[in-house]
């Protein structure tokens, strides 16, 4: 059992999301997902030669500007991933409402795309993901006619 304490609070439980924040959303279904607060930031790895077992060919490294840009964010563990996350060391992210495949996680760590290992990792595709972000509310006037 997890302490509650390691859970981020689940974006649909909170009716207000502060205006400097982004709300991340299921592209599918748009079911909110977790906050910008809730991503890990990890420092840039060293690109397509962290690969090395993979056996990158040198025409794979040649593509691009030679930096590998992380295709996935990695955040702390949100309330909805409980019921995947018990009692197992890695496995899938499914959308707690359409049931879409959003990303994996492990306990033990997983690499990035820009070759950083990243641990425990709770890796969310940002190809499967919505940015929201709120709009600041200026000062308006009502028109005089």
């Amino acid at each position: 059992d997890l302490p509650r304490e390691v859970f981020a609070v689940d974006p649909t439980s909170i009716c207000q999301t502060p205006n400097t924040e982004v709300l991340y959303r299921c592209r599918k279904c748009r079911r909110a997902l977790f906050r910008s607060s809730s991503i890990l930031s990890h420092t840039e790895g060293s690109g397509p030669t962290a690969f090395a077992h993979k056996r990158i060919t040198d025409s794979a490294q040649l593509c691009g500007d030679g930096r590998e840009k992380c295709t996935s964010y990695f955040t702390e563990p949100v309330q909805w991933m409980e019921p995947a996350l018990l009692g197992v060391m890695e496995g899938q992210l499914l959308c707690p409402k359409c049931t879409s495949k959003l990303g994996s996680f492990s306990w033990r760590g997983e690499q990035c795309s820009c070759g950083r290992w990243v641990t425990p990792a709770f890796q969310i595709h940002k190809s499967r993901v919505d940015e929201v972000r709120t709009l600041p509310v200026g000062n308006f006037q009502a028109a005089k006619t």
